[in-house]
């Protein structure tokens, strides 16, 4: 075991303070992640901050009709909320097919948008990997990548984000909320929260040292049936291979008039092209959209076949929404 020291900070801003002081420093919450990978010493913080005491567990009505998901509350308490399951029921979805239900009794909000890859190179330490010791190679290139990226890739890795919550979160356009140790405060729209792997794998997102999330906001709802289909090898506790939240609002006839689509499992961060939501609004064709969301897209031998599985998966999730 690796020795670390343990800070209770009595405010966000004197969280923020330690944090910045102290690069090897994570904050803890659940852990559902962190306990992980420090156990498998993937992760050898020297400090960890204990975040629970601060207050950040409430989920409020914003003035323009969104909803306000404070960064400490809990997975099953946001999936089971009256205004998530009515408004963001996409949301709920996700939440719901993610883990089993004692970790998301414990895991929280802020948590799950820093969930960590479950690559099996980035576990193991006895293999190079560049998301883990930077310019080490990676492994799964040429390795058993059943599980990796086929969209956003670089050289440097093929990781995939494995959240089943941020595709439901890019999908309603979320923001993410942090404050700095200098009391700065700022808005990361979820686009750009998450970052792809290029050269820099081992940075996964646009925080800056030191700053923490404290909320994430949601715009005012948008209409339609919200969809979560998530593909994987076991029917709970395991992993997208691909996964698709949807929000298709219906016209004439029974096309759709309006679409958002998201999808997991294919690449660093959750996926979205909103060419492909256009080109479903302008042909009603499910591979038009398809073709779009999977240009470029590259199998790197164990994994080819979630190619023609998105683009599986996006008939599936369209067919489910005509029905609805």
């Amino acid at each position: 075991m690796k020795a670390f020291s343990y800070e209770r900070p009595n405010s966000v801003a004197e969280a923020a303070e330690i944090a910045a002081g102290r690069p090897d420093a994570r904050f803890i919450a659940g852990g559902t992640n962190l306990l992980d990978l420090m156990k498998l010493q993937v992760e050898t913080p020297r400090t960890l901050i204990d975040v629970n005491r601060l207050p950040l567990g409430a989920v409020a009505d914003t003035e323009d009709g969104g909803l306000r998901i404070g960064a400490l509350v809990r997975n099953a308490d946001l999936a089971a909320h009256p205004r998530v399951r009515r408004d963001y029921a996409v949301l709920a979805k996700a939440l719901l097919a993610g883990a089993s239900g004692q970790l998301r009794n414990k895991a929280t909000t802020a948590g799950n948008l820093l969930q960590r890859t479950r690559c099996y190179y980035f576990y193991d330490t006895s293999k190079p990997c560049n998301k883990r010791e930077p310019g080490s190679g990676c492994s799964a290139i040429g390795g058993f990548n059943r599980i990796m990226a086929v969209l956003g890739t670089s050289e440097s890795c093929i990781a995939t984000n494995p959240s089943d919550m941020n595709v439901a979160m890019r999908a309603l356009d979320a923001t993410v909320e942090t404050l700095d140790a200098q009391g700065a405060a700022r808005t990361i729209p979820i686009a750009a929260f998450h970052r792809l792997p290029g050269d820099t794998p081992q940075v996964e997102t646009s925080l800056r040292p030191g700053e923490i999330i404290t909320a994430v906001t949601l715009p005012k709802p948008v209409p339609g049936t919200h969809l979560y289909r998530k593909v994987r090898d076991r029917a709970s506790y395991a992993f997208a291979t691909v996964s698709v939240a949807a929000i298709i609002a219906k016209g004439e006839g029974g096309r759709p008039a309006a679409a958002r689509l998201a999808f997991g499992g294919l690449a660093h961060k959750p996926w979205r092209v909103e060419t492909a939501e256009h080109a479903l609004v302008e042909t009603g064709s499910a591979d038009a959209a398809a073709d779009r969301v999977l240009a470029g897209a590259r199998g790197y031998g164990s994994n080819d076949f979630k190619i023609p599985l998105a683009r599986r998966t996006l008939r599936a999730v369209l067919d489910e929404a005509a029905r609805a």
